[in-house]
């Protein structure tokens, strides 16, 4: 079995540990979480080593794939720099798809995907690296969703929308077809998007309005 390291020891890691354990190809060699109260303890029987500080001596160790498990409620950076940091020090990511998610033959997805339970990522749409499909999550037609994007439980994004680098966008929202989601824009839970937003901004309601960051 080929080893493997996770990157965070939370609720979000504890999903992706029971997708790897049931396809059997890995062997979890531990998890790492900045926290230091969670450091000698076990996730779900998975012991948590330490913090990032021990990326090095593990590749030096021959564990050379990695998983993401550092979700977001809405920002997405501590899960980029993670990712950057273990790129730099040699780890290659996998990617996760749930047995009931639904891929099509013509989408991609890129290094460190993440894909659960129920979620469609349609026809032709592209996923760059690290990018979170949450729980029954649906990237239809077309889209592009640029890296460390979270399109969280429920959300449904239809044809052709652009979702820009680190945004997220909220559990149960719905964008509408063909609009743009910018760089770390943050769509609220629920929201109804019928306009573009601008990179950074957050926007919530029904129809989605801007509100304040």
């Amino acid at each position: 079995m080929i080893p493997l390291v996770g990157l965070g020891a939370g609720g979000h890691a504890r999903v992706l540990l029971e997708i790897l354990t049931a396809e059997g190809r890995y062997e979890i060699t531990g998890l790492l979480d900045p926290n230091p109260e969670l450091h000698g303890k076990s996730t779900d029987g998975v012991p948590v080593l330490g913090g990032d500080e021990m990326l090095a001596a593990l590749t030096a160790r021959g564990v050379l794939h990695a998983f993401m498990g550092i979700g977001s409620s809405s920002d997405t950076r501590p899960r980029q720099r993670i990712f950057e940091q273990a790129k730099a020090a040699g780890l290659q990511f996998v990617a996760i798809l749930h047995p009931s998610a639904v891929l099509a033959p013509s989408a991609e997805i890129g290094e460190g995907c993440a894909i659960l339970a129920g979620a469609v990522v349609g026809t032709g749409a592209r996923l760059a690296d690290n990018v979170i499909v949450n729980t029954r999550a649906v990237v239809d037609h077309d889209c592009r969703i640029e890296s460390h994007a979270h399109i969280a439980s429920g959300a449904v994004l239809a044809g052709n929308v652009q979702v820009g680098e680190g945004a997220h966008i909220g559990a149960g929202a719905v964008i509408r077809q063909g609009l743009r989601i910018g760089r770390r824009a943050v769509i609220g839970v629920g929201a109804a998007v019928v306009c573009d937003v601008p990179d950074e901004a957050v926007f919530g309601g029904v129809p989605a309005r801007p509100l304040i960051r």
